[in-house]
């Protein structure tokens, strides 16, 4: 019995992202172009090294003290408080307050899958609602780890748009109590953030049904260059929260730091203020013993070179500063791949608004186009991209963006033609 135990295992589909990247290196093609990579490139379509983090390395390798040494089971201290004033404020009230626990992660995959692991032990009962669309390992985390999902409204296909009424709509009418999974900015797939004015009523509509928030953030300094700028939606969650409810933070280095391949991340949990009959030391060592139960049960402690590397960049004033500079030169590159795609597309004639691809941020955009016109691109002009229409931005250049203009604009056209 036991030669023929595993032959019935179902063969399950490739990933969708990887299966991409590896159609596209077999294709023979002398022009192709990558839009479904979520890494950054530079102009001339190569992975770019952080200035900030090739001296952060010099750095690192100078110390005479540096070795590969385990880390502690809750990670490089060093890393986890940077991380926490980078992403909450230097003067924020939570972290004055000592309200904050923070542990590092496998980057955001491996905080949301902490994340999954204390919700199934300490609220299995409660329905997780993602953002229809989201992030497609959203939803494997969640229901890998025995979770219940829904989704709340996000995309307006017809406008293109944030779905705000409909998104309202579904905080009101889930249970009381249930879990939300909010995207800090830089909205995945689509691109797409509330404005700050749609933040307050998300937040304020999530306090009235005592609803608990996790917030991904994977995009902070990305999207805009701008650190606090895109920090807006999980601060005010702070405030608006204090006295309400706890919540959790998935943070991830693997855009802003160019940190892909060594998986640095935290998870931060904020509590909210105790009454005096509470001690909010004995609450944090609880929640800490627990995190630390499941980093040790699953990789024992978490890796350190990567955990160095954005500790000695969060850490040291000049190579902050640098970092600064290079999240500016990420992500105005980026808006200026968008500008330059819209702008060429208008050029063209393309059929159809395109103002959505400039009105949306960080690396991905929500094109509008169809299934069917995806496969054409790549089918046809080696362009690649997801089958929902989401495009990498980071993929465009000043040597191929008019090329998928044009690419675009084709497809469009015989799509529309098709038609009449």
């Amino acid at each position: 019995m036991s030669r023929t135990l595993f032959n019935d295992i179902d063969l399950l589909p490739p990933d969708s992202l990887f299966n991409i990247k590896q159609r596209l290196s077999q294709d023979s093609r002398p022009v192709k172009v990558d839009l479904g990579i979520g890494a950054y490139r530079d102009d001339n379509g190569k992975p770019w090294v952080l200035p900030s983090v090739r001296e952060a390395e010099k750095v690192i390798q100078k110390d005479p003290s540096y070795n590969h040494e385990y880390l502690g089971i809750g990670g490089l201290t060093s890393l986890t408080q940077g991380a926490a004033k980078v992403l909450l404020g230097d003067d924020n009230k939570a972290l004055k307050e000592k309200r904050v626990v923070s542990v590092q992660s496998l980057s955001g995959t491996g905080a949301l899958h902490m994340a999954a692991r204390f919700f199934t032990k300490f609220c299995g009962d409660k329905l997780v609602y993602l953002s229809d669309p989201t992030w497609a390992n959203h939803n494997a985390i969640f229901e890998t780890m025995g979770l219940k999902t829904a989704t709340y409204p996000y995309w307006d296909p017809a406008t293109k748009s944030l779905n705000l009424k409909g998104y309202l709509s579904a905080i009101e009418s889930a249970p009381k109590g249930s879990i939300f999974v909010l995207h800090a900015c830089a909205h995945n797939p689509t691109g797409l953030d509330p404005n700050q004015e749609q933040w307050a009523s998300i937040l304020d509509a999530i306090i009235k049904k005592d609803h608990i928030v996790l917030f991904d953030s994977a995009y902070q300094g990305f999207a805009s260059g701008d650190l606090d700028r895109d920090a807006f939606a999980v601060r005010l969650g702070l405030e608006k929260l204090a006295e309400v409810s706890p919540i959790f933070i998935c943070q991830s280095f693997a855009k802003n730091v160019g940190m892909y391949g060594e998986r640095a991340g935290c998870f931060h949990i904020v509590l909210p203020r105790q009454d005096q009959s509470v001690s909010i030391e004995n609450v944090k060592d609880a929640i800490n013993s627990q995190l630390a139960k499941i980093t040790r049960s699953e990789l024992s402690n978490p890796p350190a070179y990567g955990a160095k590397i954005v500790s000695t960049v969060l850490n040291d004033e000049q190579l902050t500063e640098q970092w600064h500079k290079d999240m500016v030169t990420m992500s105005s590159r980026i808006i200026k791949m968008r500008h330059q795609l819209r702008d060429n597309l208008v050029k063209l004639h393309t059929p159809g608004n395109w103002d959505h691809i400039v009105g949306q941020t960080g690396m991905f955009s929500y094109t509008g186009l169809s299934p069917e016109m995806v496969k054409r691109l790549e089918k046809e002009h080696a362009v690649y991209l997801v089958g929902s229409g989401r495009a990498s931005i980071a993929g465009l250049n000043s040597g191929n963006v008019e090329y998928v203009a044009k690419a675009i604009n084709e497809v469009v056209n015989h799509f529309s033609n098709s038609k009449l």
